[in-house]
C-alpha cells in the first residue's frame, strides 16, 4: 500500500541534486511518485518504502533527510 510521505531534504542546489534524490528513492521503490520543491527543501513521495530507509538512501547521496511530523 502506497503512503504519502513528506521529507525535509537539505543540500539540494540544482537539477542534478533532484535527480540524485529521485534515483535514491527509486532504488528502494521503483514505482514511487516523487515531487521535489527544492526551494522549500521538501520532497513528497508516494511510496510503500519505509521512511527511515528512504532518509538513509538520500543521506548516502550526500543530503540531509528527515521525515516531517
Amino acid at each position: 500500500m502506497s503512503e504519502a510521505l513528506r521529507l525535509t531534504v537539505t543540500g539540494m542546489t540544482c537539477g542534478h541534486c533532484e535527480k540524485a534524490v529521485t534515483r535514491a528513492i527509486h532504488q528502494l521503490d521503483a514505482q514511487a511518485e516523487v515531487h521535489i520543491d527544492r526551494a522549500a527543501n521538501l520532497v513528497e513521495v508516494k511510496t510503500s518504502a519505509d521512511p527511515q530507509a528512504l532518509c538513509a538512501a538520500i543521506t548516502e547521496e550526500g543530503y540531509q533527510a528527515a521525515p516531517q511530523a
